[in-house]
């Protein structure tokens, strides 16, 4: 039997987790430019969502800041955001390395992602999208996690 590869479906979820995160996460006032800056949400490497992310967050803010969709091909691109799902397979953990100490909520999907230093991991049981929470490497960013997010996730060190 053959791992059954991720449906839209599944993915339409994760976006409207990534458009939630965002009002249950802080980040330090340093992480934007100024007090009008988007927040933005990146994705680095092959996009999954194909049009959900951009369906989630159309017309919607937070903290009266525009929402914004940012596809990046480099670490560089990813600098400017302030969330970012990273879908670099074979690249993670030195994706997670150049951004460490960064104010970026790191998002994925891959194996181990949050044990390999990543703050939200999604994963399934259940055919249910889950989450798992570092949050040493949320607190290294000087990022700040919701209670209410955190009852709904599997902590990780």
């Amino acid at each position: 039997m053959h791992a059954q590869a991720p449906s839209a479906r599944e993915y339409q979820v994760k976006a409207v987790f990534l458009f939630n995160f965002s009002h249950f996460v802080e980040w330090p006032s340093s992480a934007f430019g100024s007090a009008e800056s988007p927040m933005t949400i990146g994705v680095l490497g092959n996009n999954p969502f194909g049009s959900y992310l951009e369906q989630a967050v159309a017309g919607e803010t937070m903290d009266g800041r525009k929402l914004v969709i940012r596809y990046c091909s480099d670490i560089k691109e990813a600098l400017g955001c302030q969330m970012l799902f990273i879908n670099t397979p074979g690249r993670t953990k030195e994706v997670l390395a150049a951004l460490s100490g960064k104010s970026i909520l790191t998002v994925g999907d891959g194996e181990d992602f949050a044990k390999n230093g990543g703050m939200i991991q999604f994963y399934l049981a259940n055919n249910k999208t889950r989450i798992k929470i570092n949050l040493t490497a949320a607190k290294a960013a000087n990022i700040t996690i919701s209670s209410k997010l955190l009852r709904l996730a599997e902590i990780v060190e």
